[in-house]
């Protein structure tokens, strides 16, 4: 007999969340569910807005925490501040990695836009530097704080 509804263990985020070694939980997969859908990368209390799916109650602030960060431990999930000093989270890419892009921070709102831009090489280095890692920002008002101002 077929089941009326997906679980935890049978979703595409309970298979991204069971290959990168970690444990499936319900909460671990409803959060990588919401970040999976959402526009544009979410703050800790937009994902605490979220409304529970049928069955499931609200996960408590600090689960709620404890998930992110295991979900960016894992490298399912990106963890970036914005202009207001905010961590915002989002799904990591397919292979674990955020897409080389441009992001657009608003100075207005503290909302992170992904802009389909790659951004520009890294420089050179000296001799003897590694580089981790490069982010590329552009800083401004996004459409909607932009039209306010006008």
């Amino acid at each position: 007999m077929a089941r009326a509804s997906a679980t935890a263990e049978d979703t595409l985020s309970s298979e991204l969340i069971r290959a990168a070694g970690v444990k499936v939980t319900r909460g671990r997969v409803r959060v990588l569910d919401a970040l999976r859908a959402a526009r544009q990368p979410l703050s800790h209390a937009e994902m605490e807005a979220l409304p529970a799916g049928a069955g499931d109650a609200a996960i408590d602030r600090v689960t709620l925490y404890r998930v992110l960060d295991s979900l960016v431990a894992c490298g399912l999930a990106l963890k970036a501040v914005d202009t207001r000093g905010v961590f915002r989270f989002s799904a990591a890419g397919a292979q674990r990695q955020h897409a080389k892009h441009v992001h657009f921070r608003c100075t207005g709102c503290g909302g992170v836009f992904c802009l389909k831009a790659e951004p520009p090489p890294p420089p050179r280095l000296p001799r003897g530097f590694r580089l981790q890692q490069v982010e590329f920002d552009l800083r401004g008002l996004c459409a909607g704080c932009g039209a306010l101002a006008s």
